[in-house]
């Protein structure tokens, strides 16, 4: 959903979730995202072409972004897990007694 809406979609998502959320909740993300502003893979290039001549406020959004716009709303990265067609699993747990992911996933 991030990357086909505007930018404030996202600020809406994780605001509800952490209005939603137990302490310890997890909001799960899917998709293509970029990592300290470089595309993740050649297709996700392509896409975030495609999307952003669609619409250019949509867009492959930045790990380190979404990441930040968590921790404004008490929710913090706890994992990044890669996954098949250079998609990734972005995990993120509400409040401060969360859980870590230690490990990468290889796909």
């Amino acid at each position: 959903m991030i990357h086909i809406a505007p930018w404030d979609a996202t600020i809406g998502l994780i605001a509800g979730a952490e209005a939603t959320l137990a302490d310890c909740g997890v909001l799960y993300r899917y998709g293509p995202f970029r990592e300290d502003g470089v595309r993740t893979a050649p297709s996700n290039a392509a896409f975030d072409e495609s999307l952003r001549a669609r619409n250019a406020s949509w867009g492959v959004r930045d790990i380190e972004a979404v990441a930040a716009a968590g921790r404004a709303h008490d929710l913090h990265l706890a994992g990044r897990v890669a996954m098949t067609a250079s998609n990734l699993s972005l995990i993120l747990h509400r409040g401060r007694r969360g859980f870590t992911v230690d490990r990468e996933v290889a796909p």
